[in-house]
């Protein structure tokens, strides 16, 4: 559930949504990291001006930790 709406936020931002690519990692039992790699171009929109829309995706997930007890991290890499 949280990876595909990270998928489908992040395809709607960048100038190319078919290298989006997201997983998730489980490193703990409530705990989970969340990857978003996207093209090299698109890095700078995912992350936004001063980190806003980054942590804007992180407000979201953090009311999902309050339906579901989990912690999310994420991470944006280059392709």
């Amino acid at each position: 559930m949280v990876t595909d709406f990270v998928s489908t936020y992040a395809k709607m931002i960048v100038n190319y949504p078919e290298d989006i690519e997201v997983s998730s990692t489980k490193l703990d039992d409530t705990f989970f990291e969340i990857t978003i790699i996207a093209n090299n171009s698109d890095i700078g929109k995912l992350i936004g001006k001063n980190g806003n829309m980054i942590n804007a995706i992180k407000t979201i997930l953090n009311g999902c930790k309050a339906k579901d007890g989990n912690s999310y991290k994420i991470q944006v890499m280059a392709k």
